[in-house]
């Protein structure tokens, strides 16, 4: 694994994190426009990831420190997920109530 590569799990995650911050806070606008600058970011790292043909067995020898990114790029992939998974449950009441608001559900409050 290429390290710059590493660079962009990072950011993904550093991205989640943001997202986490925002969503414990109540602001969903925020983890909106924080999931979309994820969306950019895992792009680009599909983009980065399909170097040239002969990187890839660079990448694939077993070397201590192609070894260690791996690694490390596990980890954070287990973080980027139990931080996604704390936002969908911290989501799921917001999105209820904006289904029952757009289905009409919802109460109407009289001005």
């Amino acid at each position: 694994m290429d390290p710059q590569l590493l660079s962009y799990y990072e950011a993904i995650e550093r991205a989640s994190v943001d997202m986490l911050t925002a969503a414990r806070a109540g602001n969903w606008d925020e983890v909106v426009k924080l999931e979309g600058a994820c969306v950019l970011l895992i792009s680009h790292l599909k983009h980065a990831a399909q170097g040239p043909e002969d990187a890839g067995a660079v990448r694939d020898a077993p070397h201590p420190q192609v070894m260690e990114l791996a690694r490390a790029k596990s980890r954070i992939m287990q973080r980027i997920l139990v931080n996604d998974a704390e936002i969908r449950h911290l989501a799921e009441p917001w999105l209820q109530d904006l289904d029952d608001t757009l289905s009409g559900r919802r109460a109407q409050s009289l001005h």
